[in-house]
Order: C-alpha cells, then sequence, then structure tokens
C-alpha cells in the first residue's frame, strides 16, 4: 500500500505504542486521535472514565493515557490519572483541559498538563517527551 495512510500504519506498526485517548467531546477525540494517529501511534478511545478503566483492564499495551478533565460520569480526569498511576505506573500521565489549569502538585507523578486547544506540533511534542521519560 502506497501513500499516507499506509505510511502511517506502518510506522504505527514498527513503534507499537498505544495511547489511549479519554475525551466526552466527540470532535475533540477524533481530532486527538487523527493527530496522534498520523504521528504514528496506535490509539484506543475512550468517552469517560469508566470506559478508559474497561480498556486498561483489558489491554497491557497502553503507554499513554492522554485525557480531558472536566468530564461527566463516576470521576473526572484527574481521579483517573491518579488511580492510572496506582494500578498501571508505567502508563504515562497526560492530561489537558480548556477550562482549568493544573500545577504539578496537582498531578500524579511523572504526569504532564497541556492546556486546550492544543496544536498537533504542542500534542506529539508532549507525547513523545513524557515517552522518552
Amino acid at each position: 500500500m502506497t501513500g499516507r495512510a499506509g505510511e502511517d500504519r506502518g510506522v504505527a506498526a514498527i513503534r507499537k505504542i498505544t495511547i489511549l485517548v479519554v475525551e466526552d467531546e466527540t470532535l475533540v477525540r477524533m481530532l486527538g486521535t487523527d493527530m496522534l494517529e498520523t504521528a504514528g501511534f496506535i490509539v484506543r478511545e475512550a468517552g469517560d472514565a469508566d470506559e478508559a478503566i474497561a480498556i486498561l483492564s483489558a489491554e497491557d499495551d497502553i503507554a499513554l493515557l492522554f485525557s480531558d478533565i472536566d468530564m461527566p460520569g463516576s470521576m473526572d480526569g484527574v481521579g483517573l490519572a491518579k488511580l492510572v498511576h496506582i494500578r498501571w505506573p508505567a502508563i504515562r500521565l497526560l492530561l489537558t483541559s480548556g477550562r482549568q489549569s493544573l500545577s504539578p502538585e496537582q498531578l500524579p507523578e511523572a504526569g504532564q498538563f497541556m492546556r486546550k486547544p492544543w496544536t498537533e506540533s504542542a500534542l506529539i511534542g508532549n507525547v513523545n517527551s513524557l515517552l522518552a521519560a
């Protein structure tokens, strides 16, 4: 297969790095997913923390959680990140919000915060930085 789509799948297959995107706003989730897939990552999607926990419990290849903070359901993104840090400490954490900011003290260890709206270069830069740490 030729062209960009074939190249992207090839990169993802080589890197085998999977990211879980958790965002309740469908269009925002699709945008983030598209940016990450274009960069060669394998992406799983969840609309809330409960769905994310189900995916994390079923799959053992998630390397990074990219989650919105403001979500409906049983817990917000900060609660999800804290749970993930306890249950799956190897998973890197990148939180985002357009409504609030988090200081490093409010994040689980080794977590990062990125304010919305984000650009593709900022998202991919933060993801790569976290994965390299």
